[in-house]
Formats: structure tokens, C-alpha cells, sequence
């Protein structure tokens, strides 16, 4: 939303009875790793014995009024940038099924590791070139159907997304194929898929990919075409690695609805 992190506080449930602690001391470690890279400080939090790991983080942070980002000021003519692939969901799930390898496990580790920095720097970097944002949100459970019919039902908007821009991590479609979903995807489609026009040839398994919730997922940033180039050459300039994409369009239409094509 344009907001700089500042202080962020540990929040972490232990299952004292089953796991060691040097695992917990490795959440820690880790965690406190990506609130350095983000520039805030850890300040301190909470732990509590729990049946089951969990962690989180209480961040607080700042952002000019003038310049909060929310997903309802997506305009007609804006173009979509996507800025993580797709499929974590569809992949962890075939991980804990024993059907995926190490090298996908480190993939999408690193997929779901990597902060959105970059994105949101270059997003200020354009905007303070003069260049308009109109809107963010980032993918997370509701996957990126879910998370785009809600930017374009709080715009009053349509969008039209290009099947073949979308960026996807290799492996998720032949997973899909298999039967190898997540059940919040299904979930997902479900009740997103009153909102949803494919005219892509009827292809179920990308919809399945574009209702996979992700976890740790890119950015969806509503732009002008130029203020879209922009973000993208400072990101490659900066050294972004992941996949991203300008995947659609903002159009004229029935509020909410996504269309594939």
C-alpha cells in the first residue's frame, strides 16, 4: 500500500512436547533475516506453547496520506503487472504428497522468501518520476482471481488478462493435470467463478493456477502503460530475478468481472 516498514514484533507458537527448540531458534533467525532486508528493526514479541508451529510478524510501519496505494482506484486502460509466478499452492501441495523433489521445494522457497522490495521501490520510483499508480494489491489465499475481482469490484472496473503472460512456476500445470490441488483452490474457483468469463478455449487447469492460494505472493500493480515499463526496468535494473509479467487490462464492463482470454 506505499507503506515503509519500520518495527516488527515476533509472534511465534511453540509445540514444545514434539519439535526441539533449535528449530524455533531457526524461525527466529529466520525471520529476523527478512526484517533486516525489509529495514526494520525487530523490537521484541510473543511466544506461546501451541499443538502446532506458527509464526508471524506485527509490523508497523509509515506512508504518506497522499499516498497510500489501496486496489479500488484501478482505472480503464490500466495495465496489469504480475510480480511473482504462480502455482506455490499447487506445488507445496505436491511436496507434502512426496510427488515433488528437492529442486522444486528450493524453488518455490525461494519464490515465497523473496520480499516485495523491489516492486514497491520501483513502484516509488515511478511515481515519484510523475508517473501514476493507480492501484496495488498483492496475491496471497484468494489467488489471483480472487485478489483481482476484488481490485475490480472496488473499481467499478473489468479486467482482461492474457492465458498465455500469465507467469507460471514450471511443474504447476502437469500437477493440476494430475489432480494435485490444494482444497483453497477449489474453494476459490468455486465462488469465484460467477465473476470469471474464460474464452480461453475452456482451459480448467489455468483456472485452477489463477485460483491456487499462494503464500508470500507478487504484487498486482493497476498502471498506465508507460508507468508499467518503468516499474519493470527499475525492478530488472535492480536485479529482480522472479518471473513477472504484464499479464492484462483494465477495461470497460460489468464490475468485478475477470475475463480470460
Amino acid at each position: 500500500m506505499g507503506g515503509k516498514p519500520l518495527l516488527a514484533m515476533n509472534i511465534l507458537a511453540c509445540p514444545i512436547k514434539t519439535m526441539k527448540a533449535d528449530i524455533f531458534r531457526e524461525v527466529i533467525r529466520g525471520g529476523l533475516s527478512k526484517v533486516e532486508e525489509a529495514g526494520a528493526l525487530l523490537v521484541g514479541g510473543h511466544s506461546v506453547e501451541d499443538e502446532e508451529l506458527k509464526y508471524g510478524l506485527s509490523v508497523t510501519g509509515v506512508v504518506h496520506p497522499d499516498r497510500v496505494l489501496l486496489n479500488s482506484g484501478a482505472r480503464v486502460g490500466d495495465r496489469l503487472l504480475l510480480t511473482k509466478p504462480l502455482g506455490t499452492g499447487i506445488l507445496s501441495t505436491a511436496i507434502k504428497g512426496n510427488l515433488a523433489g528437492s529442486e522444486v521445494e528450493e524453488e518455490i522457497t525461494e519464490i515465497m522468501a523473496t520480499l516485495n522490495k523491489i516492486p514497491a521501490e520501483a513502484m516509488d520510483a515511478a511515481r515519484e518520476g510523475g508517473h501514476q499508480v493507480h492501484a496495488c494489491t498483492d496475491i496471497t489465499g484468494f489467488g489471483l482471481l480472487g485478489h483481482l475481482h476484488e481490485m475490480t469490484a472496488a473499481s467499478g472496473v473489468s479486467a482482461r488478462i492474457f492465458s498465455g503472460q500469465i507467469p507460471l512456476i514450471p511443474g504447476c500445470l502437469d500437477f493440476v493435470a494430475m489432480g494435485i490441488i490444494p482444497e483453497g483452490a477449489y474453494t476459490n474457483r468455486k465462488f469465484y467463478a460467477q465473476w470469471l468469463n474464460n474464452a480461453s478455449q475452456g482451459d480448467d487447469t489455468l483456472e485452477m493456477v489463477l485460483a491456487d492460494p499462494q503464500t508470500s505472493g507478487g504484487l498486482l500493480i493497476a498502471a498506465p502503460p508507460e508507468a508499467i515499463q518503468v516499474i519493470l526496468d527499475r525492478m530488472k535494473e535492480w536485479g529482480y530475478s522472479l518471473a513477472c509479467a504484464d499479464i492484462g487490462e483494465i477495461v470497460e464492463g460489468k464490475e468485478g468481472m475477470v475475463e480470460l482470454v
